[in-house]
């Protein structure tokens, strides 16, 4: 073999050993491509079986929108004990006791009792919640303002759908008087601590006269079981009765001595067993 021959013997060499590294290559391609293929896909399942997916496909938390939440409302925070400061604007409707304003600044008061024509009531006043109100019952104990006054309606569930003792009317006679429970002092107290109560059995709450901000002086005691939406929790609740339930449900046994109107309608439906509230006092004790 001449020295051409060579030359050219070894160009074809290269250039076979070329062209077959070329088609090696070129079926090596598909291969790794099929080959990451899989791999991401073997790596997307193992992900999303990681993340909790099942037989339906659940898109990832962060391809989702962040959904809109509805805060359900809560209620008011009491304002720190020293910073609060007690308005009571003049009432001019209904009969009207004057006794002066109580002060601005609250007087922070634990316990109610009731002496009654059956024994005493106790009540636990819950001065942190309804501080104002609670100031009101401190300023008008000192008046004497419910000495001698009856408890002048009783409410039943059956009928009405409420089980309630109300009281406070300085002007009620405790006979059905179509007046009763139209007395109040010459101020009106704000509402406070609504939405805090279930109104269960001893919860001791404000009357108004059907409006925000309208309390005055008359109260009732729950004696029963009833759904808070009933009374529509929009009664100032100031304490709950810790002694002399025992009076209440006697009261509530008795029944009515003028049968309840439908549920709705105003007037005065007094107890049998008549509950007169000879003395009341608050004390800081």
């Amino acid at each position: 073999m001449t020295g051409e021959d060579s030359k050219s013997q070894l160009a074809r060499e290269h250039n076979e050993r070329k062209l077959k590294r070329e088609r090696n290559k070129s079926r090596r391609a598909p291969v790794i491509a099929a080959v990451t293929t899989v791999v991401l896909v073997v790596g997307a399942v193992v992900g999303w079986v990681a993340l909790g997916g099942d037989s339906e496909a659940k898109p990832l938390a962060a391809s989702s929108p962040t959904p809109s939440v509805t805060t359900p409302s809560l209620p008011p925070t009491p304002t720190p004990p020293g910073q609060v400061r007690c308005e009571y604007p003049a009432e001019t409707v209904g009969t009207i006791k004057k006794v002066g304003t109580p002060p601005a600044k609250p007087v922070s008061a634990k316990t109610m009792t009731v002496v009654t024509n059956h024994g005493t009531i106790v009540i636990e006043l819950d001065a942190k919640n309804a501080p104002c109100t609670v100031n009101s019952f401190v300023h008008l104990a000192k008046k004497n303002f419910f000495d001698n006054t009856p408890c002048y309606r009783l409410t039943q569930a059956r009928t009405s759908a409420l089980d309630v003792l109300q009281c406070g009317d300085p002007f009620a006679k405790g006979d059905g008087n179509e007046k009763d429970g139209t007395g109040n002092p010459d101020y009106r107290v704000a509402d406070e601590a609504l939405g805090t109560s279930d109104y269960a059995v001893g919860t001791v709450a404000m009357l108004n006269n059907g409006e925000p901000n309208t309390n005055g002086s008359q109260f009732f005691v729950v004696h029963g079981e009833f759904p808070v939406e009933n009374i529509g929790a929009n009664n100032t609740p100031f304490g709950k009765v810790v002694k002399g339930m025992d009076i209440i449900h006697k009261i509530a046994a008795g029944g009515n001595t003028i049968p309840e109107k439908e549920h709705g309608e105003q007037g005065p439906t007094p107890p049998k067993i008549p509950l007169i509230v000879k003395d009341l006092t608050v004390s800081r004790k």
